[in-house]
């Protein structure tokens, strides 16, 4: 023992010199120490215990100098720009590997993504849910502010919607919109494939260029290996008889992945299959390095970590696993950037991680898919999941009892069935009127379609901050809140007003760094005090003077 710091070996393995007046020999020096991440540290024997080093120089192995002291160990600098692939940040034009992801309904908002964007940083804006019209301003905004910065917008997976699916994605091809978050996709879509394969071409010297980049996200093996390969034959034949591909591009086509970004999606708010990270993870990075050993890609494959990350020590175990990125979401929702209401934003910084359920989509109702919620402060998730039952057991509105039917009217729709119906029809007819045709034939869509109302306007409302629907709120969210709210409370984190989603992203790098200092020092036999590893949150100018 060492002071009253342990170590596992006396042995040295090597010699530090330099000045040894400024060693630093306390728990509370040491935690100094681990937080300047630019600046290398090296564990010594300085005779009256362990002390940690900076500067100087060292010499490996060999005897020990007489005019040193013994190297114990050592901590390389972690920068937070130096996590995760070069390659990812370099093709994406951008300095830290860490995206915001695009939280639906415009959560994740053009002010977000511009946030994210100038600060080197990638952020895609929330599109799902919104029609290609208000899609459209906020790439006019976006794309003005932020010109050549990086920036990207969401494509949902739309099994019931498939002409706004095919909308967008047109959008986004006449719109140059060059990067896109891709989610919820089970099998392929036209239109995906479609918009990934726009403009792709060879360029002077042979290397096969495409525009259009996806940054897919997944949780089922079977579709990160659809995403990891070549496009479906048959799909490319279709696209080039439509004349969407000439045959040239088609094959060029047949030796580039449909995602070069794979985003491994983990327990997290929204959909989500509930996977834990730590074992979803490595899975996924040993199927792209089975991928890229087969399709030998020019550009190798990268994966990222999602759901679950919201504190330091979660960014710096996903990038330890071998994460090439880290993407974000539940925290930044609570964010000011973020497009809700400061209703949801207090509700937010109130959750603990158990405050989480699982309650049937909006998107996909009629296949009983599921996303995860806030439960605490809200009725929705109860309300909902009636919704789903009664849907199951009925084969139209009319089957309901009078008093169930009752019931539904005063404590959930707060208006007459048919009321509920009348705006929806207005909705469809001006979205997708094939939705009202197939709904006056066939009275379990017509159901389905009713009950939708009401999961799509309970996010609105909680978006918009509705006075008197606070007990409807339907708020994506996973437990990596609560685990936010733990790590954060007491610092200039914990209110939150003062939450901003640039701040909470430099926090949660730079604490990882530190962890990872502290942890290459115990690789080594070195015991760190717990007391030492200090991540907690502080302020843009405090920050900028550890990076050093």
């Amino acid at each position: 023992m060492l002071g009253n710091t342990l170590i596992k070996s006396n042995a040295p393995v090597g010699s530090w010199i330099g000045p040894k007046d400024r060693l630093l020999t306390t728990p509370k020096e040491f935690a100094q120490g681990l937080r300047r991440v630019g600046t290398p540290l090296y564990a010594v024997d300085y005779g009256r215990g362990l002390a940690l080093a900076e500067g100087g120089s060292v010499e490996i192995g060999g005897d020990h100098r007489v005019d040193g002291l013994p190297l114990l160990a050592l901590a390389p600098p972690c920068r937070p720009q130096d996590f995760g692939s070069a390659s990812f940040a370099n093709d994406h034009g951008i300095r830290f590997c860490y995206l915001a992801g695009a939280m639906a309904n415009g959560i994740g908002s053009a002010e977000l993504v511009e946030a994210m964007g100038r600060d080197g940083m990638l952020a895609f804006f929330g599109a799902a849910g919104l029609g290609p019209d208000t899609v459209e301003d906020a790439i006019d905004r976006i794309s003005t502010r932020l010109g050549d910065l990086p920036w990207g917008f969401n494509l949902i997976h739309s099994p019931y919607e498939p002409l706004l699916e095919e909308a967008v994605a047109d959008l986004y091809i006449r719109r140059g919109v060059t990067r896109v978050s891709a989610s919820a996709y089970m099998d392929f879509t036209l239109p995906l494939v479609r918009y990934r394969f726009h403009g792709i071409h060879s360029d002077p010297s042979g290397q096969i260029v495409t525009p259009n980049r996806l940054v897919a996200k997944v949780s089922r093996i079977e579709v990160a290996r659809k995403f990891l390969a070549p496009p479906p034959p048959k799909m490319v034949a279709e696209l080039v008889a439509r004349g969407d591909l000439s045959e040239e591009q088609a094959r060029m086509a047949g030796s580039v992945p449909v995602a070069q970004d794979l985003t491994v999606e983990a327990d997290s708010g929204g959909h989500t299959d509930n996977r834990p990270a730590i074992a979803l993870l490595p899975t996924m990075l040993a199927l792209r390095d089975n991928v890229q050993a087969e399709q030998g890609y020019a550009i190798p494959l990268r994966v990222g970590s999602a759901g679950g990350i919201s504190t330091p020590h979660s960014v710096a175990a996903a990038f330890a696993m071998g994460a090439d990125y880290v993407m974000t979401g539940s925290v930044n929702q609570a964010c000011r950037e973020a497009g809700t209401s400061d209703a949801v934003r207090q509700m937010l910084a109130q959750a603990e991680q158990a405050d989480v359920t699982m309650a049937p989509a909006a998107d996909m109702f009629e296949m009983g898919v599921r996303l995860q919620v806030l439960k605490r402060g809200t009725m929705f998730p109860m309300r909902a999941h009636r919704l789903y039952d009664l849907y199951r057991a009925h084969h139209g509105l009319e089957d309901i009892s009078d008093d169930e039917r009752t019931n539904l009217e005063k404590t959930v729709f707060r208006m007459p069935l048919e009321e509920v119906w009348s705006e929806t029809r207005s909705f469809w007819k001006a979205r997708d009127i094939t939705q009202i045709e197939r709904a006056g034939s066939d009275p379990k869509h017509r159901m389905a379609l009713v009950f939708r109302w009401y999961l799509g306007m309970s996010s609105r409302w909680a978006n918009r901050g509705e006075a008197g629907r606070e007990m409807d709120y339907q708020v994506w969210c996973g437990p990596a809140m609560g685990a936010f709210n733990e790590w954060v409370r007491g610092s200039v984190l914990d209110p939150w007003e003062d939450r901003r989603a640039v701040n909470v992203a430099h926090n949660m790098l730079h604490g990882a760094a530190v962890i990872t200092r502290a942890g290459a020092l115990r690789s080594q036999g070195v015991e760190v005090p717990a007391t030492s590893v200090d991540t907690t949150p502080r302020g843009p100018g405090e920050l900028e003077e550890m990076r050093t």
